[in-house]
């Protein structure tokens, strides 16, 4: 290389330095064409994906706002239900017409919720789920009134309306039914035990007892025990009143099945009472334990109620004698009898034979020495005997 003073240097490059060169020259061209190919190609597509998720961003956030908005809408409806049930149940003094007006918005207030838990369902389950709605004033708005299913919804619910009332109807009048006939049988069967109430007082019973002892009582022939209803208290008062007479209905019914009432003969000829008598033997004063029928040899004597056979053979001044247990304590005695129609351990229906008459054990004659004992004790059997 020449210089100003006419002098002249030279230099001499090395192959690496030659290569470093070479080298870098590439590397700028490399790095121009990335930059060329980012600027032209990947800067759109990378602002297209950053757009992308902008609005997924916007579609998730008002995703939250539809759910959240559902969810408060869906309390809401809750709580008016709740309201409306308790308004049912413990409002004693409702009309018929506030009634089925309380029914008719519960059954709409039914039909709005089920329409947001499906839509709630939606939210959380529906990973496609796309939100309906662009602002959160638009959610204000009744759902299911701007909804199409809704007019089918409205149409289900009328229905729906419309059997509940006459369900309720019906209801009414199974019960107003049920009632006055459980009230005209219980008389009828009150009516039945009346002529018994005062010796059933002075075996120290009385009517409750007796009706809730034969309810809790079963055998074979009687049928299984009653089992009272359990209602809840919050129900309409009308439902434990009916409860309450069906109960007090089964137990009079079962006493007036149970308790040995009527004659043990086809024809009633009494011919000795309950009590101190003369004894037709020896002529002393003696108590006579129930009641003699007159009739003759092999006269058929029955049953009175349903019960089991104790005891059936010969027993000391009794003869040939039957003994029949009718549950709740009481039993039945047949004594003097010239046969035995049943074995111990037999079930007797009424109107059953369990013997003919006799004479057999200390009688002075053909006829039927019969006896109702309470607790194994005889008691004055005429008002029992007597229809």
């Amino acid at each position: 290389m020449d210089t100003p003073h006419g002098n002249v240097y030279s230099f001499h490059q090395s192959s690496f330095w030659r290569f470093t060169k070479f080298c870098g020259k590439v590397g700028l061209v490399i790095w121009a064409s990335w930059s060329t190919y980012v600027f032209v190609y990947h800067r759109p597509l990378l602002q297209k994906r950053t757009q992308q998720l902008e609005e997924y961003k916007e579609i998730h956030a008002r995703q939250i706002s539809d759910m959240l908005t559902y969810l408060k809408k869906y309390n809401e409806l809750a709580r008016n239900l709740n309201i409306i049930d308790y308004k049912v149940l413990t409002s004693k003094k409702l009309s018929d017409n506030e009634k089925d007006s309380l029914m008719k918005k519960r059954v709409n207030t039914w039909g709005e919720l089920d329409f947001l838990q499906t839509r709630l369902t939606s939210t959380f389950s529906d990973i496609e789920y796309v939100p309906e709605f662009k602002k959160l004033s638009e959610l204000s708005v009744e759902y299911d009134l701007i909804r199409s299913e809704n007019d089918e919804l409205k149409k289900q619910n009328q229905e729906l309306t419309e059997s509940m009332i006459t369900i309720s109807d019906a209801d009414n009048q199974i019960v107003g039914v049920v009632t006055k006939l459980t009230k005209d049988k219980t008389e009828d069967l009150r009516n039945n035990l009346k002529k018994i109430k005062g010796t059933i007082i002075n075996l120290g019973l009385n009517e409750n007892v007796m009706i809730e002892r034969a309810n809790k009582f079963s055998n074979q022939l009687v049928g299984s025990a009653f089992v009272p209803l359990e209602l809840d208290s919050k129900l309409d008062p009308k439902y434990q009143k009916l409860a309450d007479s069906l109960k007090l209905w089964s137990g009079l019914s079962r006493l007036n099945t149970m308790l040995p009432m009527g004659a043990p003969v086809d024809r009633v000829r009494i011919t000795s009472t309950f009590g101190t008598r003369t004894d037709p033997f020896d002529g002393s004063l003696k108590k006579h334990k129930g009641l003699d029928f007159a009739g003759k040899i092999g006269t058929e004597l029955y049953a009175i109620a349903p019960g089991r056979i104790v005891s059936a053979g010969e027993r000391v001044g009794y003869g040939k004698t039957v003994e029949v247990d009718h549950g709740l304590g009481f039993s039945t005695l047949y004594a003097h009898l010239s046969r035995i129609n049943v074995t111990r351990g037999d079930w007797v229906r009424p109107g059953s034979i369990v013997g003919l008459a006799g004479s057999s054990g200390r009688s002075t004659g053909p006829h039927l020495h019969y006896e109702i004992r309470y607790n194994g004790v005889p008691f004055d059997p005429s008002k029992f005997v007597k229809e």
